[in-house]
């Protein structure tokens, strides 16, 4: 490249030294600021620097100058703050449907956005208590495909796997396709799951993102959902999106779980105050083994009132554990 095609780049090289080299406790001074310009090949003088700070400026670039031992410059407001940006961070490493590989080089985007001195402090891994990351690398492109059908109403496919014994996947259904309408992607039980309308069983029914593969879109427009279908309110009442048959469940719970039960259900969900120590939660969910296993967890202080048939599940779940004991 020649001296006069760097002179022509010179707003785009000082751009770049503001954004990367740039923050608050690391500002530059002028001679600093030709120096770095030198080195790139591009020579000018303190006047014309000081042109094109103005240009940055009015460009919307938040260049500040201001009078330290030195006069100093440096980029002030970004579009992320530092600690917006260890949040994302934070959330990516500890994500458990994002692989390790995506999890680091998505850290890496997310270090450009701020100074290579701030991006250092991006620098840290999340250790969460039995943490396994997905081991899945097209997750990325299944999440865009399932938000491009539900964008443009359109039906996806995909074949879908499990795992067998030797830790090999194994497709379900013998490798046939499964062509299904999205409605709803649902970060549940830290897994990634796509809310499809199955017209196979005409209801709705969720995948994990993660065992999917060979995802497409196809041209047959979405199946309507009918008026008592709620996407959203089934991601809430399926706990770990284990299927069941959905009911409308008593349960007497001990008063210091209520914020427990508004945690899981909102703050929408019913509650009747019965006394100083108990409430009772009217609430609507899937009745599924992973639904006794929440209520398990808190022992004597939840109990099932009605309706008798599920009351009469857990006590029998319940006899069956103790049983192996």
């Amino acid at each position: 490249m020649t001296g006069k095609q760097r002179q022509k780049q010179k707003l785009l090289y000082l751009m770049k030294l503001f954004w990367e080299e740039t923050d608050e406790d690391h500002p530059l001074t002028m001679e600093e600021i030709i120096r770095r310009l030198a080195a790139q090949g591009i020579d000018c003088e303190r006047r014309s620097v000081y042109d094109d700070i103005r240009l940055l400026q009015d460009f919307g670039l938040d260049i500040l100058g201001e009078k330290r031992k030195n006069y100093v410059y440096y980029l002030g407001g970004r579009d992320f703050e530092l600690a917006e940006l260890k949040l994302l961070v934070d959330t990516v490493s500890a994500a458990r449907f994002i692989t390790g590989k995506k999890s680091q080089q998505l850290i890496k985007k997310l270090s450009a956005l701020t100074s290579r001195h701030l991006a250092g402090q991006l620098k840290r891994q999340v250790y969460v208590s039995g943490r396994v990351k997905a081991f899945n690398e097209g997750i990325y492109y299944n999440v865009d495909a399932i938000h491009r059908g539900i964008n443009e109403n359109r039906q996806v496919s995909f074949k879908y796997f499990d795992y067998d014994m030797g830790k090999n996947q194994v497709l379900r259904r013998q490798g046939h396709r499964y062509q299904v309408s999205p409605y709803l992607l649902c970060w549940d039980n830290e897994n990634y799951y796509m809310v499809a309308y199955h017209r196979r069983y005409e209801r709705l029914a969720h995948f994990r993102v993660d065992k999917m593969t060979e995802i497409q879109l196809e041209e047959e427009r979405r199946q309507p959902l009918g008026e008592n279908i709620d996407p959203a309110a089934y991601c809430q009442s399926v706990f770990g999106m284990f299927s069941g048959e959905e009911s409308r469940v008593k349960v007497r719970f001990a008063a210091e779980l209520v914020g427990v039960v508004i945690d899981r259900f909102g703050k929408e969900v019913s509650i009747t105050r019965e006394d100083e120590d108990w409430f009772v939660a009217s609430i609507k969910v899937t009745v599924s083994p992973v639904f006794f296993s929440w209520l398990i967890q808190f022992g004597a202080r939840a109990e099932i009132l009605e309706p008798a048939e599920v009351r009469q599940q857990m006590k029998s779940l319940l006899k069956e554990a103790l049983e192996k004991y």
